[in-house]
């Protein structure tokens, strides 16, 4: 059997958590996720966000389930491979490769937009290249990335701990000025904001696709299977600490920045406008220094997403390379810290290479973010419906006495995954248009390998069926068949 990934200490529940939050980014999501929210839906960007949540949740349910059985560096490719068989888990682990090289890409991105943010911030007149930026995001996610596993994901939760601490405390200001009656603005503390406010449901759930955003990437602890302790146990917590903790904090901060700037139409104009809504919060409600401190915990979330993104990503590769697809140089480790460092390089450069290619046509990095973040999603979305179908496939064998009827809720998450793709996919304007075609290419490119090479998914099958039978004490007949699709 092939080496499996494994630092000198393995990971706690905790940890593991820390890669999931990491990769979702709150301080970066709270920033710049609910503005294209209250464009669409005015006040009722809360409600969206408990959409959002519910169906994120359904989901998640799919992941949960399966991780408590199979545990690999491959996550889907891993996942969908055990249950569906090896060409399925390829596809997945193919188009999954895609989505974290996006996300790392965006969040290199973000850091130029939030760096910059920072320096207007101190009064500075001066501004650097957002590539710059982004370079030397990616120079510490190298650094870092290559060492054991437990140094990442401590750093990752102190950096967004920092965030998350100030984000609450804005909030927790917000909804005492509010309901107090001191607002700078006279703004109220307006419950309506948990109600459609004229909008139907279709809006709403057109909307979601934003907040579906924010919690895009939760699953990245799967990633993590071979390096954490306890991994049947403490992977599906890990996944559910995530999803709950970020559940909790994004409807209430979200709450907090709508009845901030206001529920009536200045208000939802404010918000919908603004490029950095905690910060501009955070001035009004606090002051300068709030602002401040909000500013650059954005810009330290960009770099932990980035750590996250590449992370996972790495891991993916790593998984890939050792059962034999890719150069075999990207399956090996360090012998000191157990980190894939030539899959980590491999990640990070793949990352950087857009945000160099758009630099060089003059893109602002605001666009830069969502459009690689865009791209990141949509192959994202088609990953979760392979594995939601993953979970129906292993439901159906018997073999770890999953309920039958417990079929509905990844049954149920496919449709609102398509839903969401569509919704991504028509009415759009240039580039977001073109999107869906790039996305789907690139997975179109994993399908047409698994075709055109079955003698490579016969090779990882077998390498599946041997790993996963090392790594956990599920029975014969749960992964025996692996082989043999």
């Amino acid at each position: 059997m092939a080496n499996v990934l494994s630092g000198k200490h393995k990971l706690k529940a905790w940890e593991a958590l820390a890669l999931s939050v990491a990769l979702m980014a709150p301080t970066l999501a709270m920033a710049m996720n609910g503005v294209g929210v209250s464009a669409l839906v005015g006040k009722a960007v809360p409600l969206v966000f408990v959409l959002g949540f519910i169906g994120v949740a359904l989901v998640a349910y799919g992941f949960i389930r399966l991780t408590r059985h199979f545990n690999h560096a491959g996550s889907v490719y891993a996942l969908a491979g055990a249950t569906i068989g090896p060409r399925a888990g390829f596809f997945g682990g193919f188009a999954l490769v895609g989505t974290y090289i996006f996300f790392a890409a965006s969040t290199l991105a973000s850091a130029g937009v939030f760096a910059n943010a920072f320096l207007d911030e101190l009064g500075w007149n001066w501004r650097i290249s957002w590539l710059l930026a982004a370079a030397v995001t990616a120079a510490i996610v190298i650094a870092l990335n290559t060492r054991e596993s437990r140094v990442v994901a401590r750093t990752i939760i102190a950096i967004e701990l920092v965030g998350i601490v100030c984000m609450l405390i804005l909030a927790v200001v917000i909804v005492a000025r509010t309901g107090s009656g001191t607002a700078p603005q006279h703004q109220t503390l307006d419950w309506s904001a948990f109600t459609a406010g004229g909008h139907s449901m279709g809006t709403l759930m057109t909307a979601t696709v934003f907040a579906f955003l924010s919690w895009a990437g939760f699953e990245a602890c799967a990633a993590l299977g071979e390096e954490t302790d306890n991994p049947r146990r403490n992977i599906p917590g890990g996944l559910i600490g995530a999803l709950a903790i970020t559940g909790v904090l994004y409807i209430f901060v979200m709450f907090a920045q709508t009845i901030g700037f206001g529920t009536g139409a200045s208000g939802i104009s404010g918000f919908s406008s603004s490029q950095y809504s905690l910060v501009d919060l955070g001035k009004d409600y606090v002051g300068t220094a709030l602002g401040l401190i909000l500013s650059f915990s954005a810009f330290i979330s960009s770099v932990a997403s980035a750590l996250g993104s590449t992370t996972a990503g790495s891991r993916l590769v790593f998984a890939l390379a050792r059962d034999g697809f890719g150069p075999k140089q990207l399956a090996r480790t360090s012998g000191s810290t157990g980190s894939p460092v030539p899959a980590v390089w491999t990640v990070a450069i793949l990352a950087f290479v857009p945000c160099f290619v758009l630099w060089l046509k003059g893109s602002d990095p605001f666009d830069v973010y969502y459009w690689t973040a865009t791209l990141g999603v949509l192959a994202l979305l088609i990953v979760y419906a392979v594995a939601g179908v993953g979970v129906i496939v292993f439901t159906f064998r018997g073999t770890a006495r999953i309920p039958k009827w417990e079929i509905i809720v990844p049954a149920v998450a496919i449709v609102y995954l398509i839903y969401v793709f569509y919704k991504q996919s028509t009415g759009q304007v240039a580039p977001y248009s073109v999107f869906p075609y790039v996305a789907g290419a690139w997975c179109l490119i994993g399908l047409l390998i698994v075709l055109i090479k079955p003698g490579m998914a016969r090779r990882i099958g077998a390498h599946l069926a041997a790993e996963l039978s090392a790594g956990a004490d599920a029975d014969a007949e749960a992964v025996e068949p692996v082989a043999a699709r």
